[in-house]
């Protein structure tokens, strides 16, 4: 009998890892009650942003550091993930906002990405996941191109000033010194996010006050990034406006995608591939997902989601757990859940839950372990 695990983060309470761990835990109580030679797998889950590398470590890749330039210009240690060829990146490590000692909206930048994108390089990386999420910056990628070897000029033939605000005085993009690595390199890009990089909808109306930007700010910003999409159309003739996902990461995803043919997918089904979902379920009867809120963002691709329909096609029963679950059991349903249990099921204090969840989830799985395995196998 094989019972996969594969939660995604509880945001600001649990990793994944730790939230996965709770309920290996809980099901091992489960499991010496009567279900003797049980197999456990755990398989935590990303969305494609924080929580990616973790992923990737946790499902067998090496990990690797390398220091770059953080959000502001200062170095910062960062971690990615390698097997064989292919390295895992998380935006975040590098551009992250939390790495800000204070927003910068108009400033912050991705240098630090694009040396990470080199330390892959330089480890012998053919094949390049780099999840976008967390972001503190909204300068399309600007930083990052700068580091692969681009040169983004103004009209005096300097190099623009950092961040978003520096696109302003964009005049020239000159990508005949990118990184020649990177010619035949598989770049796919993760992420849960299918914003245009401009407009109501675009990466500063929609994610630059979640950086600290004014609305003064955000028509900068916003100004700025069509800019850098005239600029990018006129010299390189790639068209990064009314694209979906390319205001991805303050428009990271449209800088990559200036200068390389990258691939957006879900961030959620890339992970799932990574850590090796589907040859996990191959035989389960159970699997364990859940994040902190089971809701109506959940069935956008989020992680859960997809553990569920990939459960489904597999045969087994998925359950999810969450700090609260706000879907009708139909919806549930439809999405390839059996069952949805939240942890106030077992400790009614939502600040208990929050301050201490790992006890309180293990509970909950085990609970939930009890109700939902079958006395023998695909019964």
């Amino acid at each position: 009998m094989r019972i996969v695990v594969s939660p995604d983060s509880f945001k600001g309470s649990l990793t994944a890892a730790e939230a996965a761990d709770a309920i290996a835990r809980g099901i091992a109580r489960g499991i010496a009650r009567g279900l003797p030679g049980a197999e456990v797998l755990l398989r935590p889950m990303a969305d494609g942003g924080e929580g990616t590398v973790a992923a990737a470590l946790r499902a067998g890749h090496r990990p690797r550091t390398a220091t770059v330039a953080g959000p502001d210009g200062r170095p910062v240690p960062a971690g990615f993930a390698l097997d064989g060829t292919t390295a895992v990146v998380e935006l975040a490590a590098a551009a992250g906002l939390g790495l800000l000692a204070q927003p910068a909206p108009l400033t912050a930048g991705t240098r630090g990405v694009g040396e990470l994108l080199l330390a892959a390089l330089d480890a012998g990386a053919r094949r390049i996941v780099l999840g976008l999420g967390g972001s503190g910056s909204t300068d399309g990628g600007a930083g990052l191109l700068q580091a692969l070897g681009v040169r983004l000029l103004d009209a005096g033939g300097r190099d623009v000033p950092p961040g978003g605000a520096g696109l302003a005085v964009l005049d020239r993009v000159d990508a005949g010194g990118l990184d020649p690595r990177l010619a035949g390199v598989d770049v796919q890009v993760a992420t849960d996010v299918d914003n245009p990089l401009t407009g109501p909808a675009g990466a500063a109306a929609v994610y630059g006050p979640q950086k600290g930007a004014a609305p003064e700010d955000v028509a900068l910003l916003d100004a700025a990034l069509r800019r850098f999409a005239a600029v990018v159309r006129r010299d390189l003739g790639i068209e990064l406006e009314d694209r979906p996902a390319m205001g991805a990461a303050g428009g990271t995803a449209a800088g990559l995608a200036a200068v390389l043919p990258v691939t957006v997918a879900s961030g959620a089904e890339l992970v799932a591939d990574l850590v090796g979902l589907d040859a996990a379920l191959a035989g389960a009867v159970l699997a364990v997902t859940g994040e902190g809120s089971l809701d109506a963002q959940s069935l956008r691709g989020k992680a859960p989601a997809v553990v569920a329909a990939r459960a489904r096609a597999a045969g087994a029963r998925c359950v999810g757990l969450a700090g609260r679950v706000a879907l009708p059991a139909g919806e549930l349903a439809a999405a390839g859940f059996a069952a949805a249990h939240a942890l106030t099921e077992v400790e009614p204090d939502v600040a208990r839950c929050l301050a201490d969840p790992a006890p309180v989830l293990e509970e909950l799985a085990a609970r939930a372990l009890h109700r939902q395995v079958p006395s023998s196998p695909r019964t």
